[in-house]
């Protein structure tokens, strides 16, 4: 069935981060979630919606263009292979990525669409912190070069076409819906599950390394903003506080009420990121965005929720 009017397309909707937003996305708007179900699961949207309001489709975000029978004010474009690792596995998942972002703004040229992307705080990597989005990016990894791609592109596309475009730096995001990610979920998820069964969480290194932690509710309300910006920028989409992943693990057995150690190995990853910190100023006073929920409040929403 196509949809009456406008309509807005979420790509990786069916993924952690897409599920939420989707799920905070008014309940009148006509969505068209488009998803190849790498990290996504049907069941992060399991009693909303119906099939008047939601369309899912089980494909690649370069499918995007062939939906001529809708027409989106707005394409959310969260489909990502969204975890360093799957690119150092396959990194023609770099050409996978810049494929499914042209396909992404073409449809957006022709349709006059909004377009808010995942980009990622990883582009920070080797960049002293707080994180500024005027910072020059390092040559780091196939995950980054593929973001700063997709970066350029939209900025291309909104000098040639006018589309206005947000890339949105993602930092260390958690929350409700993660189940299907597994070993790719945030850290603060995993150590919770961890920790829940009394098994102790595993961290590379000593465990000194901070992370700007960020609940995902906080992001969805950023995309949301964000879609309303006119012209093309970059956002970081952080809280501007970093917990170090030994304050984590303390944090959570206060929580907990328990007392379980870290195991602690040795790093394996060339070029780790130490350290992530928004400078969330851009974001406030060009798009309106602040988070608001704290980790520890954070922490305890998603016990409750797993």
């Amino acid at each position: 069935m196509a949809h009456k009017g406008e309509g807005i397309a979420v790509t990786g909707g069916l993924g952690f981060i897409g599920s939420n937003l989707v799920r905070a996305l008014p309940s009148d708007a006509h969505i068209d979630v488009i998803d190849n179900l790498n990290t996504g699961s049907k069941s992060n949207l399991e009693g909303i919606g119906g099939k008047d309001r939601i369309r899912i489709f089980e494909e690649d975000a370069r499918s995007i263009g062939r939906h001529e029978d809708a027409r989106y004010s707005t394409i959310y474009h969260l489909g990502f292979y969204s975890a360093s690792p799957m690119y150092r596995k396959d990194p023609h998942h770099v050409a996978d990525v810049i494929d499914g972002m042209i396909s992404v703004l073409e449809k957006a040229r022709k349709d006059d669409s909004n377009v808010v992307f995942s980009s990622t705080s990883s582009i920070y990597n080797g960049v002293t912190p707080p994180h500024r989005e005027d910072a020059t990016p390092d040559v780091t990894d196939y995950y980054t070069e593929a973001r700063i791609a997709c970066e350029r592109l939209s900025d291309l596309y909104h000098k040639m076409y006018g589309i206005n475009v947000s890339a949105m730096r993602f930092f260390s995001v958690y929350g409700k819906y993660e189940a299907a990610k597994d070993g790719y979920a945030n850290l603060a998820t995993q150590f919770l599950w961890a920790m829940k069964k009394n098994e102790p969480p595993v961290i590379y290194g000593d465990g000194t390394q901070r992370r700007d932690f960020i609940y995902v509710e906080d992001v969805v309300e950023a995309l949301k903003k964000a879609s309303m910006y006119k012209g093309y920028d970059a956002f970081n989409v952080g809280t501007g506080k970093n917990y170090s992943l030994n304050e984590l693990v303390d944090m959570l057995n206060t929580m907990l009420h328990k007392s379980i150690k870290a195991r602690y190995v040795e790093m394996p990853v060339k070029n780790y990121v130490h350290e992530t910190l928004a400078d969330t100023s851009k974001a406030e006073r060009k798009i309106g965005f602040r988070a608001r929920v704290s980790l520890e409040e954070g922490l305890n929403i998603i016990n409750r929720f797993y």
